[in-house]
């Protein structure tokens, strides 16, 4: 007689309606002894997972995306993250040759070369743009830093008008241009909040834009306005504010940030396109600087 696949779990006694009793059919295992993977029949059961693998869409897929100041920097970096979601990109930089370069390397859709602060100039772009646009970022400008003793009258009035007037003037020509749910994205710093000699006009930036932001942000929606302040970001206008003492920064927030290192131009394109995609974000202010206010707050 053939022995029981089983008979070791089971009482020598035990008869057919005693399995039955326990809800087993003859020749199957008690669960405390069947082994993984092997079903009450007797049968083995596959263990083998189906991955089922979904790949992810271009977040900007058949958007366009102008970028004020895109030929360098900041700027560009977030055009070209911009442009790897799937979004069509027009730049514009006051330097012809390194805007085309630009332009060249990203199959821009267009670009214009022209100062910012230029108000023919900033017309005819938003004149020449496509019917509608999705996204306008402003990276145009740099930092005037001066002691009241010394400072140059016409700088700062180009600094004012770098970083204070022209959000006001690109917000005017975006309403009916850019669609509802866009974005208008302007940079500002964190640096200039704590007050120090020399901060003067950059301390007013920092303190008046998040306000204006936020004002234009009701004014013009339902486009949306946003603002990142960012710290010392590592850039080739970094590089031509700090001269030979560029090394010795880096080592320096390497050394006291938080994060560990330092904060690159990467960084600020991934927030930027984050700023653009998601549509419950407008009319604030978003730190990015490494925990940079933290350390110098101590």
């Amino acid at each position: 007689m053939s022995q029981h696949p089983f008979s070791h779990c089971l009482p020598e006694t035990a008869t057919i309606s005693e399995l039955q009793e326990q809800g087993l059919e003859p020749g199957s295992p008690p669960d405390h002894c069947r082994p993984s993977g092997v079903a009450r029949s007797g049968v083995l059961l596959s263990t083998t997972t189906t991955v089922t693998t979904t790949q992810r869409q271009p977040e900007l897929a058949g958007q366009t995306v102008v970028v004020i100041g895109g030929s360098a920097g900041i700027g560009l970096e977030t055009a070209r993250r911009a442009r790897a979601e799937g979004a069509d990109v027009v730049l514009t930089g006051r330097d012809p040759d390194r805007l085309k370069h630009a332009a060249t390397e990203l199959g821009a859709l267009s670009s214009a070369a022209f100062d910012a602060t230029d108000p023919t100039a900033l017309k005819r772009l938003f004149g020449d743009l496509p019917e509608q646009i999705d996204h306008v970022m402003v990276t145009a400008g740099r930092p005037y830093y001066a002691r009241l003793a010394d400072l140059e009258y016409a700088q700062a009035q180009r600094s004012f008008e770098e970083h204070l007037w022209l959000p006001i003037v690109i917000a005017r020509h975006a309403v009916g241009r850019v669609r509802p749910g866009g974005t208008l994205l302007f940079m500002g710093g964190t640096g200039g909040r704590r007050p120090g000699a020399g901060m003067a006009l950059a301390s007013a930036g920092a303190a008046a834009l998040p306000a204006w932001v936020a004002n234009l942000a009701l004014e013009v929606a339902p486009i949306r306005v946003n603002l990142i302040a960012a710290g010392f970001v590592d850039t080739p206008l970094s590089a031509s504010l700090l001269g030979d003492d560029l090394a010795k920064r880096r080592d320096e927030l390497r050394a006291t940030l938080p994060i560990g290192r330092v904060v690159e131009p990467a960084d600020i394109a991934a927030l930027a396109v984050h700023i653009m995609t998601n549509t419950a974000l407008t009319g604030s202010t978003y730190n990015i600087d490494g925990g940079q206010q933290l350390v110098s707050a101590r």
